[in-house]
């Protein structure tokens, strides 16, 4: 929600000290997400006169003309000096005061302007159109100023268009602040002072046939449609706005159309209620009266909206339809068929509430959010439908010369009623740990719209919460809105009374805390990415979706490519590397914890499991005079969940090698499963180059993903303790000379069982391969053994034989031989 600070100060007392303003919002529950100083668009942008207008001499639709743009260019004398501008505009002439870009100027679109040629002309500017500044739609022909206009005026201050605008973060249940007599509502109510809104008188004119005469109006659901109302105006012209209305559309962050579309927006963004205007004419039926029914579309139904596209309809949505068929989509956008043009010469004005659940499904589900559609999705409140509908009328006469037909059709299936709640102000003490005086709950609630009543009983307030507040139906919702407003920096930190008691972290928070900390330390950075995701994120993964189950499809998806629960975190985290990428950033440690969704056949809830999950892409650090960069591999990504397991003290660690069918999303041969005994934790492994750039990343990319719960079971509170040696070691080599498909983890396998007590340790130093002197598919791999008895020095005798004893085995077991 965009708020300009000079039409919101028209309603209220706006601060003068911004950051403090923009802080007290936050406070109060509205997020600022940004501050735009409006005017700096229209740098280098000033007032000018044309001096002369000639022909182009090689062009038949260009003129070389010479513009007086006063102070901001000037000659060797230091007066002002004309500067020469090659213009395509056939609407001007000589003596005209129009609208000059001077170089230097960035136009919207970030379109700048330049010294150039054209066609062998030198032009030091542009004049402008409306469409260039982004004021309009008219691209045909410049601006051309009244004949008084100033000269060498910033066009900015000329227009009074110098504004701050606040970008607002609106939460969900709070309609009511996405307009501007609502913000003005909230900052009355944040400073105590008062606020005024516009008032508009309509006349309606007597000679005209009434609105109920020419339109009938009938609502099949009322689930659908609580209020439709329609008013009728004659005579209109349609054209360009006035300069305070485009300000005002402007401001809001929307573009300005024409007279008529401008109004409807106007109110829209003044008091939250959106509108639609018809053509009247293309929406009537022969006999000249306009029949409109608010229906559910029919399955298969098409409507072309107003943006040109041709979209297909279903059974849950609903639209606005005459005799013929729809001609707009309630809620969300108007037809094409039935816009007004500059034929138009009567409108037929649209004001109604719809339901929020199947405007939301609509807009959604055919990708088409708009201003309204943000708003009826909140909830639009019914009540002051038809003082918006007399507003709108009022000022769509005034702005094109029109007259308004006497009466309003006015269908109401289902009124709105106030929520009625009793406030305890004892309660209210005690929940909040502030004393608030009576009088200023009663202040603040009566600013936001309140009816209090204390008479009766002055520490219980009667409270009628208004219509279009539908977040406050509970007695607690009352004391939020006092507390926000009242200040809750005000509110001095207490400890809770809990004799007895003393707080401590649950096995799963001190689980959690374990594993963000070893990830940290292990140089990778926490990162949060959508639980939402794109349906098909597994199949672009590569990875089986057997394993995983069947998705938890969303009812009523924010977009298409969020429609679903994730499966997985790494998708996630591969567009993050992606985002990183595309940033200049080469080098990316990340990691995620969090749950992951799975459908269960018969159950209304989905089985959710915890999994982290890490992705490594680039190098450790940049190359440096002495080293080069060394790209991550499998094993920077093995080394990240031995630290982890480690540290979670995780017994029997093995890795198990994983072929190419049994993870596919993952490099064959650089890929393995993480087991505690027989429990699998997880996974660790390059991702397949294919995965990768399905998600616009670049290969490669380590990842790692462990199921959380499985670590907490498998983990033990300590490791056991082990004392300082005293006895010396006794170490011994030995390699192995064995086929290619026998694996390290066997090896060890063997070797802690033949070896018994007395082994203490063995390390894989050396891997050896020569067809020439091993063999074929012959690899030769060398062990440091380690020998040594808790309570004796081991003689040379007992060695041998604890050695041979495993040597005889490991060949055995493996068809190993000794390498001399």
């Amino acid at each position: 929600m965009k708020v300009s600070l000079k039409w919101l100060g028209e309603y209220v007392d706006v601060p003068a000290d911004l950051k403090a303003f923009c802080d007290r919002l936050d406070l109060t529950g509205t997020g600022v997400e940004g501050v735009e100083v409006q005017g700096q668009t229209f740098d280098k942008v000033v007032t000018a006169q044309v001096l002369t207008k000639v022909e182009h001499p090689d062009s038949d639709h260009m003129f070389v003309t010479t513009v007086d743009v006063g102070p901001w260019n000037l000659g060797e004398d230091g007066n002002p000096a004309p500067l020469q501008i090659v213009c395509g505009a056939q609407n001007f002439n000589a003596g005209d005061h129009i609208v000059t870009a001077l170089e230097g100027a960035v136009l919207p679109g970030n379109f700048k302007i330049k010294k150039s040629k054209k066609r062998g002309v030198v032009s030091y500017g542009m004049n402008c159109s409306s469409a260039e500044l982004g004021l309009g739609s008219d691209a045909d022909g410049i601006i051309i100023l009244p004949e008084d206009a100033p000269i060498g005026v910033p066009y900015a201050d000329y227009l009074g268009l110098s504004d701050t605008v606040l970008d607002l973060e609106i939460t969900p249940n709070r309609p009511d602040c996405l307009s501007m007599a609502g913000m003005a509502r909230e900052v009355g109510a944040m400073y105590r002072v008062p606020v005024t809104y516009p008032l508009y008188e309509l006349e309606e004119d007597g000679s005209l046939v009434s609105a109920s005469e020419q339109v009938e109006v009938a609502i099949a659901d009322p689930a659908r449609s609580k209020r439709y109302t329609a008013r009728v105006i004659e005579g209109v012209k349609i054209g360009p706005s006035p300069d305070w209305l485009v300000e005002r559309i402007a401001a809001a962050g929307a573009r300005p159309v024409n007279n008529v579309v401008d109004v409807t927006n106007y109110i829209l963004f003044l008091f939250g209620q959106p509108l639609h205007a018809f053509d009247f004419d293309k929406v009537a039926s022969k006999d000249g009266k306009a029949r409109i029914q608010v229906r559910p579309a029919a399955e298969g139904e098409k409507l072309t909206t107003l943006d040109g596209e041709e979209r297909e309809l279903s059974a849950d949505m609903t639209v606005i339809a005459n005799e013929f068929g729809p001609v707009a989509l309630a809620g969300v956008m108007g037809g094409l068929d039935t816009e007004i043009s500059v034929s138009t010469t009567k409108v037929l004005l649209e004001a109604a509430t719809f339901d929020r659940s199947h405007t939301s499904r609509t807009s959604r589900s055919l990708g088409l959010i708009s201003e309204s559609s943000l708003r009826y999705e909140r909830t639009v409140d019914d009540n002051p439908v038809a003082d918006y509908a007399a507003m709108a009328a009022a000022l769509i006469a005034e702005v094109t010369g029109g007259s308004v037909a006497p009466g309003l059709v006015d269908v109401w299936e289902e009124r709105t009623q106030p929520c009625s709640l009793t406030l305890r102000v004892p309660r209210f003490t005690q929940m909040m740990g502030i004393e608030v005086p009576v009088e200023d709950i009663t202040d603040i609630l009566e600013r936001l719209g309140c009816e209090v009543d204390q008479s009766s009983d002055p520490d219980a307030l009667s409270v009628v919460a208004p219509t279009f507040r539908p977040d406050l139906a509970r007695e607690i919702d009352l004391y939020e809105e006092v507390l926000r407003l009242w200040g809750m920096d005000r509110v001095k930190p207490t400890l809770p009374a809990s004799p007895g008691r003393v707080g401590h972290r649950t096995d799963d928070q001190k689980l959690f805390a374990l594993i963000d900390a070893t990830l940290r330390a292990s140089g990778l950075n926490e990162t949060m990415t959508y639980s939402f995701a794109d349906p098909t994120d597994i199949e672009r993964l590569r990875m089986d979706p057997v394993s995983l189950g069947d998705a938890v499809e969303l009812l009523n998806p924010m977009n298409a490519d969020q429609s679903v629960m994730r499966q997985s975190i790494v998708p996630g985290l591969l567009r993050s590397v992606a985002y990183n990428q595309n940033h200049g950033v080469k080098n990316i440690q990340l990691y995620e914890r969090g749950t992951v969704f799975s459908a269960r056949e018969g159950a209304k809830k989905p089985k959710e499991r915890q999994k982290v999950a890490g992705v490594l892409a680039g190098a450790m650090a940049e190359a440096a005079w002495n080293a080069e960069a060394r790209p991550f591999d499998f094993f920077d990504g093995k080394g990240a969940v031995e630290s982890l397991l480690r540290e979670l003290a995780v017994p029997k660690v093995r890795w198990r090698a994983l072929e190419a069918d049994a993870a596919p999303h993952l490099q064959p041969g650089r890929a393995a499963e993480v087991l505690s005994g027989g429990t699998i934790l997880g996974w660790v492994g390059e991702i397949h180059p294919l995965a990768v750039e399905a998600f616009d990343a670049t290969p490669a990319v380590v990842a790692f993903e462990l199921d959380v719960q499985a670590l907490g079971k498998s983990s033990r509170p300590a490791r056991d303790y082990v004392d300082v040696p005293t006895l010396p070691e006794v170490s011994v080599d030995v390699a192995f000379v064995v086929n290619e498909d026998v694996t390290h983890e066997r090896l060890m396998q063997c070797m802690s069982s033949a070896g018994g007590k007395l082994l203490e340790s063995a390390r894989l130093f050396d891997v050896y391969r020569d067809e020439d002197r091993l063999g074929a598919n012959k690899k030769s791999m060398a062990y440091a053994l380690s020998y040594r008895a808790a309570d004796r020095t081991l003689t040379g005798e007992e060695v041998e034989r604890a050695h041979e004893r495993l040597v005889k085995k490991v060949c055995g077991a493996t068809g190993a031989e000794v390498r001399g």
